[in-house]
């Protein structure tokens, strides 16, 4: 699959799974934006360099990409990022919303810090950015959007108030931007990447043990990639990867029950309510103009 003469943003690309979509993408052809501020992976100290590392990389191997340095969490850095793909490569085809951070601890420690820094990396950036690139893409008519949830964000795990709460929250932002880009030639999609990355290696190694190889960023890239290609058909969905292995994340419903029209009446029909089967799955969204 080439991507020959398209141009793609991977936001967060200096390290983890952004370098390893980075550097599949440039191998196939890619012109890319390597977006990463070069924090620790709390977000709290500027460590440097990361970015370059990686276009210094792909330049190595006969790629073009072009570091970017500002942080997609704010307005101004967010059109910046954008801009240095236009800037540089004339426009901007794709983009993958990868940067994130991470600070861990129960919900009542989380401070107010906390909160703004997590939700303004993983889910103000992502929108940001891709608010940034959309005009480019509809222009065009045509642009692939991905975001990064997470089986955090879709199904829970505790200490993870403000991160998961971002990722849930980035479902319903793609699946919202599915819609409104259909219409314009713009495809969303999110992925669900399981993977051991310096923001997770502590505890991922102590769930995962010697298994934790497996794990690699390098496994979950090509999905990233082909949600990016041309090829790519797919839109408002969440695709789970981890390992090599690849599933959909799908939305259903169950059979409705009628007539419930008193409390008593809802709680003594949660049998029937919870029911999965027959199941209706909510897929491909129709094109819609938003105003």
């Amino acid at each position: 699959m080439n991507f020959s003469g398209d141009v793609v943003l991977v936001t967060g690309a200096g390290a983890g799974l952004g370098r390893s979509y980075a550097l599949l993408l440039a191998r196939q052809g890619a012109r890319v934006v390597v977006n990463d501020l070069s924090t620790a992976p709390d977000g709290r100290d500027l460590i440097g360099g990361s970015a370059q590392h990686v276009v210094d990389e792909i330049k190595a191997a006969g790629g073009e990409a072009v570091a970017d340095t500002h942080s997609v969490a704010d307005p101004e850095g967010a059109r910046a990022t954008v801009a240095a793909a236009v800037e540089h490569f004339g426009r901007i085809d794709a983009v993958i919303n990868n940067a994130g951070i991470v600070r861990y601890g129960g919900f009542q420690r989380l401070t107010p810090d906390d909160i703004r820094s997590v939700l303004g990396v993983h889910l103000i950036g992502s929108l940001l950015v891709t608010r940034a690139a959309w005009k480019g893409m509809a222009d065009q008519g045509y642009g692939r959007v991905v975001f990064t949830s997470s089986s955090i964000g879709l199904l829970g795990s505790p200490g993870q108030a403000a991160y998961g709460g971002a990722k849930g929250a980035l479902v319903g932002l793609m699946r919202v931007l599915a819609t409104e880009g259909a219409g314009h030639g713009i495809q969303v999609n999110a992925v669900a990447p399981m993977a051991v990355t310096r923001l997770n290696e502590e505890v991922m190694a102590g769930i995962f043990g010697s298994a934790t190889p497996q794990l690699s960023p390098d496994a979950v890239a090509p999905v990233g990639a082909f949600l990016v290609h041309r090829q790519c058909t797919l839109n408002g969905e969440v695709v789970s990867t981890a390992g090599g292995r690849v599933a959909r994340f799908a939305v259903g419903t169950g059979p409705p029950v009628s007539g419930l029209d008193s409390p008593e009446a809802v709680r003594d029909s949660m049998e029937a309510v919870r029911a999965t089967e027959p199941a209706r799955w909510w897929s491909r969204p129709e094109p819609i103009r938003a105003r």
